[in-house]
């Protein structure tokens, strides 16, 4: 069956197999995210790590992160080399270690949470660079990638809200309606403690989550179309490694300078959603969706905005067009500040905004971004290799940008913590994409011109 799916696959519209490609993709990492963020739902109030001045929930942030940043170093040989016969088995495993790491977290009292979720992460970082492997290297690429990317967006605010109606009794009480084991299954879940939350999140979806890789399993192979537009794709060892990271370190490093920040300001939104809403006075009672009606609206402006870069079939202009809009969304990110400092706009709009700036210029890293560089130089390899050498560096910087709050900058608020990050990011994050883009334009130019004379 598997076989003559694919088979089909290769001989359908090209509509069908996009469709085909980003359902079985955006379902596959969505489900991963029930695996990856609903404890931050939960919010330990009044627990410290440690009997010590770092609060639990900052520990447990910051282990997870750390642990997923670990992962994304891994990743950078384990992803690039990893044959592809082996992704599908791959993440199924990646997603058992995940779910058996949140079992251990519900098992263990306070701070031993925080050794329970560094495993988690610690899996759970190489899952995205192996979805990758399935959609780079096609025509369709920045359609696949965008439709990918869309799903971290949606899947964190609608899974974190989920968390919370585990633990408030709504998922119990949707089980009761539900025929023959329903009733049975609400009773003995009831209103979930924060514990128990991610574990049972996750458990229900696994199925989900390996259905979704079979279907990504069943994607044809690249076609010779694929090979002569977008170069082709194979594993990079370390020689090959190194030799693209040295011959475009400039580049390169502006980069990833600008994706340590970027990387650090999305995962606190993320992760402290809750208590920014809070501070921004919109408390759990009235607004138990309010996370999931932002991102969606974050989601859906990101994807529409970087599938139409797809329009834009030559390798240049379509880096040069991603770059303008990362530096429009660390542009949007400053002037949202302002507006709502102004009174202009209201806390929900401008979590919306800045959400929606901060994932146009974040989203092109994991996907078109290094698709686009791969496409327009003469290098043999895997985005990949790009996409988690970034994500190894961004990681850290969380983890660093997480400890200098809680340790360094503790008197102040979340909120006020958050909105001079704000600036800082839209500033150092502008300048940086500016000056990379000049960089590698100039290379491709180079390239290009080598190749003629030769």
């Amino acid at each position: 069956m598997s076989g003559r799916l694919s088979e089909k696959l290769a001989r359908m519209p090209t509509p069908f197999f996009v469709a085909y490609a980003v359902v079985s993709a955006f379902g596959a990492y969505f489900c991963m995210y029930a695996f990856r963020k609903p404890f931050a739902a939960a919010q330990f109030e009044g627990e410290t790590f440690a009997g010590g001045e770092l609060e639990l929930k900052s520990a447990i942030v910051i282990s997870q992160v750390l642990g997923y940043a670990v992962s994304k170093y891994v990743g950078i040989k384990v992803c690039s080399e990893l044959p592809s016969r082996h992704h599908p088995i791959a993440l199924v495993a990646l997603i058992i270690w995940a779910e058996g790491a949140l079992w251990a977290y519900a098992e263990t009292p306070g701070s031993y949470k925080v050794l329970a979720i560094f495993l988690n992460g610690l899996s759970l970082g190489m899952v995205w660079g192996l979805v990758v492997r399935f959609l780079e290297g096609r025509v369709t690429s920045e359609l696949l990638l965008a439709g990918l990317s869309s799903s971290f967006i949606v899947s964190s605010g609608i899974v974190k809200d989920l968390g919370r109606a585990f633990m408030s009794g709504g998922v119990a009480s949707w089980w009761a309606n539900v025929p023959f084991v329903g009733p049975w299954v609400a009773e003995r879940m009831g209103e979930v403690s924060e514990s128990w939350m991610p574990m049972l999140t996750g458990l229900h979806f696994l199925p989900f989550f390996i259905l979704f890789v079979w279907m990504l399993a069943q994607l044809p192979q690249r076609t010779e179309v694929d090979h002569e537009q977008r170069h082709l794709r194979e594993s990079m060892d370390g020689s090959r490694r190194l030799h693209f990271l040295m011959s475009y370190l400039p580049g390169m490093v502006l980069l990833f300078l600008a994706y340590l920040l970027l990387t650090a300001y999305r995962d606190y939104r993320d992760n402290f959603a809750v208590e920014l809403f809070s501070e921004l006075g919109y408390p759990y009672e009235g607004n138990e969706s309010i996370i999931t009606q932002a991102e969606i609206s974050v989601a859906v402006g990101v994807l529409v905005t970087l599938a139409l870069l797809n329009a834009l079939r030559r390798s240049r202009a379509g880096l040069i067009a991603t770059f303008v809009v990362m530096g429009s969304g660390t542009a949007m990110l400053a002037l949202s500040t302002l507006a709502m400092d102004a009174g202009w706009i209201s806390g929900f709009v401008w979590m919306t905004l800045i959400g929606f700036g901060s994932y146009l210029a974040y989203v092109p890293y994991g996907s078109m971004l290094f698709e686009r560089l791969m496409a327009s130089s003469a290098i043999v390899g895997t985005a990949v290799f790009g996409i988690y050498m970034a994500d190894a560096v961004g990681y850290t910087g969380s983890v660093a940008m997480l400890l200098f709050k809680d340790l360094v900058a503790s008197e102040m608020t979340r909120l006020d913590f958050f909105k001079a990050l704000t600036y800082v990011m839209a500033i150092v994050g502008t300048i940086c994409l500016a000056a990379s883009c000049f960089y590698f334009v100039g290379r491709s130019k180079e390239e290009e011109s080598k190749a003629s004379a030769s």
